[in-house]
């Protein structure tokens, strides 16, 4: 069995000023009307985009619930990965929010500081808490602080399915390039980004500076040995580890070892430039292969996988999906005994199993660990769900729970451009940042 052991624990944030992010989300959560009766019993459901490959899986869990349940009825609604937020929103607003949702922490931490999601802490048990991967558990807190004085610890979801970035790589590029094995850390990365330019004329990898597409450039900045935050909530990463980290990407740019389009286009551009054979590195979930396997066969069979790229810290993110139930729930006690069942060991496992991702259940990941070392299939797939559940041990949400996160990042890249394309110094940048965030 691998050895797995999950010491560290992700502290809450401590947000003590509520700056609005949303302008109408003071306005959704105090002006809310009745909501209107549900039937007794009955529990709606939403998730992303799940439908129709996960069909059959959720029929059975919900026969299921509802045979153990005599009042329960479970109504299954799935939005499209894109519009799930403005959906969401529109519910609260009309105060017809479902009973449990299926949502990110980066999205839900910011309806949990205007109150917006049952406390899960004042209603599951330590016990079952700790059924859950703790640093995982701890990426659904955020510490709310109406006052200076008057602080409260809330739990705004109960932790699902997780996914930890794996390397694929092209083994033809490399070798044309004279790189014998992918990089392991960023100093590496961007050697090999060199020597990739140098030889083949192709980039070597894209990441994406596009602030509402993916935190990814976020987390790079932590694995380099930023702070992004204090314990006040303040700007902690104007340091001699943040301007190192800056540094490291407007010196990427500027040398021409970045595709231009970094500014422009989202992770999905990265996965396009991988399967077309025109970039030699993608950082992307086990979960993925598949789809690389039936879009670009012939660069899948050149494909290999390694763990995911860190820096100096040796850090390695995870990405959580949770679930949440809505304050307004007509029925919160079944909304909270159906979450718990979809998240439930055997539940974590089968559903983990089907779609490649991880469970973050402590039991079922016990099991998903004992089942791959008793796989004897050999193939690319294969070895990135290994690699991806071994991180599991190092793994863990690097960007702190916090309301105003989204601005944090739009802040943070939108400055680091400007760098990267020689409007302001590094150091220029990292002052701005800081004070437009700290101004907030």
């Amino acid at each position: 069995m691998i050895p797995i052991s999950f010491d560290s624990f992700l502290k809450p944030v401590r947000v003590v000023r509520f700056p609005l992010i949303v302008g109408s989300l003071t306005a959704i959560l105090l002006g809310c009307g009745q909501r209107p009766v549900a039937n007794e019993g009955q529990v709606e459901f939403w998730t992303m985009q799940l439908q129709p490959k996960f069909t059959p899986y959720f029929e059975a869990v919900n026969e299921n619930f509802e045979a153990l349940h005599d009042d329960a009825s479970v109504v299954w609604v799935d939005v499209p990965w894109d519009a799930m937020e403005s959906r969401i929103l529109t519910a609260v607003s009309a105060n017809n929010a479902p009973d449990v949702v299926n949502l990110n922490p980066d999205f839900a931490s910011q309806l949990a500081a205007r109150n917006a999601w049952l406390n899960l802490e004042e209603e599951i048990s330590e016990e079952i808490r700790g059924e859950y991967l703790s640093q995982i558990w701890a990426a659904n807190q955020i510490e709310i602080c109406p006052s200076e004085n008057d602080c409260t610890t809330s739990t705004f979801g109960i932790p699902w399915y997780l996914t930890t970035t794996v390397t694929v790589y092209n083994k033809d590029l490399l070798e044309q390039a004279g790189v014998d094995s992918p990089p392991a850390n960023f100093e590496e990365l961007a050697e090999v980004a060199q020597r990739v330019k140098d030889e083949t004329g192709k980039y070597a990898f894209f990441i994406t500076f596009v602030p509402t597409d993916s935190n990814e450039v976020l987390n790079s900045l932590v694995q380099m040995g930023v702070t992004l935050l204090d314990g006040e909530g303040r700007a902690a990463f104007n340091t001699p580890e943040g301007e190192r980290a800056f540094s490291y990407w407007v010196d990427l740019y500027q040398r021409d070892l970045l595709p231009p389009e970094v500014f422009t286009q989202g992770h999905r551009h990265g996965v396009e430039l991988y399967q077309a054979g025109e970039s030699a590195i993608l950082g992307t979930g086990a979960e993925f292969l598949n789809t690389i396997a039936t879009n670009a066969p012939t660069v899948y069979e050149q494909s290999a996988v390694a763990p995911q790229i860190t820096g100096e810290t040796g850090k390695r993110s995870v990405s959580v999906m949770n679930l949440v139930i809505p304050r307004s729930s007509s029925n919160p006690q079944q909304a909270i005994n159906y979450a718990l069942f979809v998240t439930n060991s055997e539940n974590q496992l089968n559903f983990a199993q089907e779609a490649n991702v991880l469970p973050s259940h402590t039991g079922a990941i016990a099991t998903y660990i004992e089942n791959l070392e008793q796989e004897s299939e050999e193939n690319t797939l294969f070895e990135a769900r290994k690699i991806s559940a071994m991180q599991l041990d190092s793994a863990e949400v690097l960007i702190p729970p916090s309301p105003n996160i989204n601005q944090l990042k739009r802040i943070i890249y939108e400055n680091l451009q400007s760098a990267m394309l020689g409007e302001k110094t590094v150091q220029q940048a990292l002052n701005d940042a800081e004070t437009q965030w700290n101004n907030l």
